[in-house]
């Protein structure tokens, strides 16, 4: 089947058509580099690094350009370089370090471009020039707003009523304003906080303009797919809209062919938010459970629902990581087939990235590879792999995955078992042989007597 996405302008699945073929492109907000990311932050970027991945496999991988942008402008990181008495750069260039490497370890592929909020600030004041000029924004006192009379589909991408958009905006009602909706595009800056010059006088760009920029400079307008979490459905895209579309020549031309938002991420049944003190740091987790099942739990509900984390998510998705690397580890001997991702596992991925439909093929597939035998086994192999992988699983080694969780103690403390065992069993003493072999089970230590000797593993779960 054709891939079909789920539109959140048109709020129903489209079929995905580019505007070009051979120029794919994608945009998602990225992060504020102030802190380490929570868990929540990273459902889009491992969600929109499955359809990146899909994308590059139906397209070609030189086909798809990929951009999510980095905020390294905002009040948090002026508030944390004050605080650590260091120049802004120094927050936002450790912080984006830290995020890429732990994104890298949920394995998400890095996106094409990366552009920086300082880094496109020349284009950010020159949308606003263009939108002073088309006459969809004005100045006062030293900002630049948005006029959002002037734009006569405000509203359109969160189908809110006006009266709901300025509150839920939470906007500062100020006397410059000529409406309460409007929002800042230039504001005057504080004291020690960055500063550029422009035509309006010196400052610094409000949150929502520099997305339309960055957009305009880095992947030109209209883009095929823009991205990101449904927190960010208003303001955010609906001001970013509205802007990038007053700002074009064309006003028909548009803004995004498609607009795909993911659901919440919830803790303890609560939306996931430092102000509620329930954030579960990526960079601590990575410390406690494997990137593939932190990347699994992220992908095991559909994307545009929302997902409960706890404790007994993450430890499910390592036991359903250990039932997929366990057939490969039963296969080690066989030499996997070159072949395409099975239709089945296509049709699913290609149903609005049906994640919970694909992972339940990658079962039937690992099942296929248990019961097959002669050359099918090296079809349901390939088979196997070439559906995990493009998911972004069974990346590693199988019995590395095993040994995942072994510390030198535990290995010196093992092969000194085994050393015993292997004395009691040449002087025929299978009283303390069996006696060695229940204490390494009860390690979850699997021994294989073989004619080259003893080898064990961590036991698979079940």
């Amino acid at each position: 089947m054709a891939l079909s996405l789920y539109d959140t302008m048109a709020r129903e699945k489209r079929p995905f058509v580019p505007r070009d073929p051979s120029r794919v492109t994608m945009y998602v907000c990225g992060p504020t580099v102030y802190n380490y990311a929570h868990i929540g932050n990273a459902r889009p970027v491992v969600v929109f690094d499955v359809l990146y991945r899909l994308l590059r496999h139906v397209y070609g991988e030189d086909a798809v350009i990929y951009a999510a942008n980095v905020t390294d402008v905002d009040d948090k990181i002026n508030r944390k370089a004050a605080e650590e008495g260091v120049a802004i750069d120094v927050i936002t260039d450790r912080y984006l370090a830290i995020y890429n490497d732990d994104m890298a370890t949920l394995g998400a592929l890095r996106p094409t471009h990366q552009p920086r909020a300082t880094q496109t600030m020349d284009a950010i004041i020159e949308m606003i020039g263009t939108l002073v000029a088309n006459k969809a924004a004005y100045a006062a006192e030293g900002h630049v707003l948005f006029d959002t009379q002037a734009y006569g589909d405000y509203g359109k991408l969160s189908r809110q009523p006006m009266e709901d958009m300025i509150a839920g905006a939470r906007v500062d009602v100020a006397p410059y304003k000529q409406h309460p909706a409007d929002f800042v595009l230039w504001k005057p800056s504080k004291e020690n906080e960055p500063v550029w010059d422009s035509p309006w006088g010196p400052g610094r760009p409000g949150w929502h303009i520099e997305c339309s920029a960055m957009i305009e400079k880095t992947l030109g307008l209209p883009i095929d797919i823009h991205g990101g979490g449904i927190d960010l459905l208003f303001p955010h895209h609906e001001n970013e809209m509205a802007q990038g579309v007053c700002a074009g020549h064309d006003h028909g031309q548009g803004y995004a062919n498609y607009w795909m938002h993911n659901g919440f991420l919830n803790m303890a049944a609560e939306k996931m938010s430092k102000s509620l003190g329930n954030v579960a740091l990526v960079h601590d987790l990575i410390a406690q459970a494997p990137g593939e099942a932190l990347r699994w739990a992220l992908l095991v509900g559909h994307y545009r629902a929302p997902l409960e984390w706890t404790g007994e998510l993450i430890e499910q998705s390592k036991k359903a990581l250990d039932r997929l690397y366990g057939a490969l580890r039963r296969a080690s001997e066989v030499e996997a087939e070159a072949v395409a991702p099975p239709a089945p596992f296509m049709a699913a991925l290609e149903d609005d990235l049906n994640t919970p439909a694909a992972f339940a093929e990658l079962f039937g597939l690992a099942t296929k590879l248990e019961t097959a035998s002669g050359k099918g086994r090296a079809l349901a192999k390939g088979e196997l792999l070439a559906a995990a992988n493009l998911l972004g699983f069974l990346l590693g080694d199988p019995e590395a995955w095993f040994q995942a969780g072994v510390t030198d103690d535990l290995r010196e403390k093992v092969e000194a078992l085994i050393a015993q065992r292997i004395e009691a069993r040449a002087a025929k003493d299978w009283a303390a042989a069996d006696r060695i072999r229940d204490e390494l089970t009860a390690l979850n230590i699997e021994v294989m007597d073989g004619p080259a000797g003893a080898t064990w593993r961590i036991k698979e779960t079940t």
